[in-house]
């Protein structure tokens, strides 16, 4: 019963450590053509928000994942959980250098609409992927070796 309740909290903390970058694709478009001071801050904020959510959504999933992988008995060697490991370390490193830096420069002399747009769009691609491809080993299991 435990191991149910966690891979369901597992299954729900994806979800919502993947499901706001959809929701911030339609948003970067509206960024990108705003010219309205208080309307990107507002969305900046929102985008902000939804960081949040992801990295927070991200420590349940890794501790979730954790006792996932203890009780499951897949051993620590299988081809998913290496690669989903190696993936999921790129995308920590990767989530703390692409968007904090780059929120930062918000309301700074070094601010440029189009070049914090821009960073912001190839970085929700990049990290999109990136979790995309770890949920994919996770539902696969493919046997690379």
């Amino acid at each position: 019963m435990l191991y149910s309740t966690v891979l369901f909290i597992h299954v729900i903390s994806a979800v919502l450590s993947i499901g706001p970058f959809f929701v911030l694709i339609p948003m970067l478009k509206k960024m990108r053509i705003s010219e309205n001071h208080d309307e990107m801050t507002a969305f900046v904020t929102t985008f902000s928000l939804a960081i949040q959510v992801v990295k927070h959504a991200g420590h349940i999933l890794i501790l979730s994942g954790l006792y996932i992988l203890w009780q499951g008995g897949y051993p620590i060697t299988s081809p998913f959980i290496v690669l989903t490991f190696t993936l999921l370390i790129a995308s920590i490193v990767f989530l703390a250098r692409a968007f904090k830096p780059t929120m930062r420069t918000f309301n700074t002399p070094q601010y440029n609409k189009e070049y914090f747009v821009n960073k912001l769009r190839k970085a929700v691609y990049i990290y999109t992927l990136l979790l995309l491809i770890m949920l994919w080993f996770m539902v696969t299991k493919p046997p690379i070796w």
